[in-house]
């Protein structure tokens, strides 16, 4: 199938069809947030209006809109909830990251608690009396949990009453800051779905349409080519588990809305991770060039991939979840990304290509260690990592699509070339076995047919094997060694000298037939050199072949001691047709002779060069860089 039968295809119009679908939702969303009031949800830095302390240390007051950034092991938040929380709004939603929860009041009467021993219960509650399968204490995990203003109020809960909230998290050392991993939406019930649908759907349909390109367009792109392409088909593979990887993090504070178990939630947000981590580094052995670097990256992504499944086993087996081995993984992530671009830029010495693929990581590279950085010392911001992780893959879609588009081009210019080189071959052979020539060929052999039957019976078997080379030629596409073309213009010579006679000697110095150029490419100039060189002079002369081999090219020199021509003439339609005009006038035309010459140029990177004088004769070299015979060996 063709380039163009492919993208008339109704496949293209399905994919067309759902960019549009996903970008018109999207705009809808964003267009109803914009001029819709948003009353019916809010979003609140902290539960509580007080004080609050981190890890026993000193009070420091809780101010109003602003979000405690702190990394902490242990917080303690005291106060009361904002006076309109009660009033206006009748569900508070709070969802948590990897930490436990207590909110108590002040006499200590719990209100709402998320520890490890009420999950387990919980657990146990809903499968019967069996055990809790993930029985890890130090896994929160993922969790939204849901208080009624309407049930505060009635167990007494007022604007006034003195609340302490307590935030725990489990790991070794401090977590996130407080920010990150409790976040508050009051709102009216079903708040937290409105918020979803509000703030993250938007961004989740975008990745969605990301996944889409990674299963769908990058794929066929390599079937649009004509081939199948390794590097189309990994990077569709790294754009879907990027988008899904995105998919998750944009949700992952929703998750347990549609996922019961917050471990669950937990696992699959960093399991999404690992398997967009190894997309990447099997992505980015197909850019390598050098057999040692490939394997080197296949040893790394293997040895990822068993680090991962061995850390998703310590998490199923209850020896340590992924969120405390978490750390680990973004240092081993860190030095593998590193080693890559270290073998990508050994390359760059012998491949320049590569150079725009290496510093596209430079902004991935640079987030993964300011995250590494981030656990040892708080950094101000956070989420390193996806922000130049998506930097990285912009550019990584559009240095593709960009790739895509200079090898669509080209595809169809070897197209337009084949198709043009079928016409041209069909042109030499109709100028070739035109009346004319095949009267004149017939005509000699039926005249030798009398003289001597057995040389009329040699032409004549010359004769048509020259007209079968012709049909033939027909189904070549690719350059043909020189011999074979050499074969096919001794039989041309030979029945243009039954015309001639005398009048035409023909002469070889073949030095070389090591290379390989187009189809009928020498004939036309062979055959100007017998019809408008020594053709056109009365005694005729002499046609020379020969061949050359330099360091760098062959040649292919067509020489002959016609009549000669002025190169540098212009024709004009007033010139006077005497002997000379005509010849100037003709330019040494020839049917093909501009296919001839494009031909050369487009599949071997070669040219023709002219030089003539008249009444002295012409010289036609055809210069073939060895550079171009290399790549029509690889072709």
């Amino acid at each position: 199938m063709t380039v163009i039968r492919i993208l008339k295809s109704k496949l293209w119009t399905c994919i067309a069809m759902v960019v549009t679908l996903v970008l018109l939702l999207t705009g809808v969303i964003f267009t109803v947030r914009f001029y819709v009031s948003m009353d019916i949800y809010e979003k609140s830095p902290t539960l509580l209006e007080g004080s609050y302390s981190v890890d026993g240390g000193e009070w420091k007051e809780i101010r109003r809109d602003e979000a405690i950034d702190e990394r902490f092991h242990s917080l303690e938040l005291r106060g009361r909830f904002p006076n309109k929380l009660l009033i206006i709004f009748e569900e508070i939603n709070l969802s948590t990251k990897d930490v436990w929860f207590e909110l108590k009041t002040a006499d200590g009467e719990e209100l709402c608690t998320y520890t490890y021993e009420e999950m387990k219960l919980s657990y146990e509650h809903m499968r019967e009396g069996r055990p809790y399968a993930l029985d890890l204490p130090e896994t929160p995990g993922y969790k939204v949990t849901t208080l009624s203003t309407q049930s505060l109020t009635a167990s007494g809960v007022t604007g006034e009453t003195e609340l302490v909230l307590t935030v725990t998290y489990p790991y070794s050392g401090k977590g996130p800051g407080f920010a990150d991993c409790f976040q508050v939406t009051t709102g009216i019930p079903s708040g937290m779905y409105l918020r979803f649908f509000y703030e993250a759907l938007p961004l989740i349909l975008l990745f969605v349409l990301v996944c889409f390109f990674g299963l769908f367009f990058f794929p066929i792109a390599g079937r649009v080519l004509g081939k199948t392409d390794y590097t189309y088909l990994s990077f569709g593979a790294l754009c879907f588990f990027w988008g899904f990887y995105m998919i998750v993090q944009s949700m992952s504070g929703y998750l347990n809305l549609w996922i019961n178990d917050p471990t669950m939630c937990m696992l699959l947000s960093h399991v999404t991770e690992y398997a967009f981590v190894a997309s990447l580094i099997f992505y980015t052995k197909t850019r390598m060039k050098e057999d040692g670097f490939r394997a080197s990256a296949n040893v790394i992504g293997s040895a990822y991939l068993i680090l991962a499944f061995i850390l998703m086993i310590l998490q199923l087996s209850g020896g340590a979840d992924l969120t405390a081995t978490a750390f680990l993984m973004n240092i081993v992530t860190g030095i593998v990304l590193l080693i890559l671009v270290g073998l990508l830029i050994l390359e760059v010495k012998k491949s320049r290509e590569i150079l725009y693929f290496v510093l596209s990581w430079i902004p991935l590279v640079l987030s993964l260690g300011a995250d590494i950085l981030d656990r040892i010392i708080h950094l101000p911001g956070s989420y390193f990592f996806r922000y130049g992780m998506a930097v990285t893959m912009v550019v990584q879609i559009i240095g593709l699509i960009y790739d895509l588009r200079q090898q669509y081009l080209e595809r169809l210019k070897y197209e337009r070339m084949q198709k043009e080189l079928y016409e041209a071959e069909v042109a030499v052979m109709v100028s070739q076995i035109q009346p004319h020539f095949m009267y004149n060929a017939l005509t000699s052999i039926a005249m030798m047919c009398v003289n001597d039957p057995k040389k009329a019976q040699e032409a004549t078997i010359t004769f048509a094997k020259y007209l079968r080379g012709n049909m033939d030629s027909l189904k070549q596409k690719e350059p043909v060694p020189f011999s074979q073309e050499l074969e096919h213009l001794k039989k041309y010579l030979y029945i243009e000298k039954l015309r001639f006679g005398k009048r035409l000697n023909v002469e070889y110095d073949i030095q070389t037939e090591d290379f390989k150029l187009p189809q009928l490419s020498v004939q036309p100039l062979v055959e100007n050199a017998v019809k408008h060189g020594v053709g056109m002079k009365k005694k005729g002369g002499t046609v020379t072949i020969a061949t050359r081999e330099s360091d760098d090219f062959y040649e292919v020199i067509i020489s002959d001691d016609g009549v000669g021509f002025d190169p540098t003439a212009i024709p004009t339609e007033n010139a006077v047709q005497d002997g000379k005009n005509d010849l100037q006038k003709e330019k040494r035309s020839h049917v093909g002779m501009e296919n001839t010459k494009r031909r050369i140029r487009d599949m071997c990177g070669g040219e023709i060069v002219t030089e003539s004088k008249i009444d002295e004769g012409t010289t036609v070299r055809i210069i073939l860089p060895k550079a171009g015979q290399s790549k029509t060996e690889a072709e």
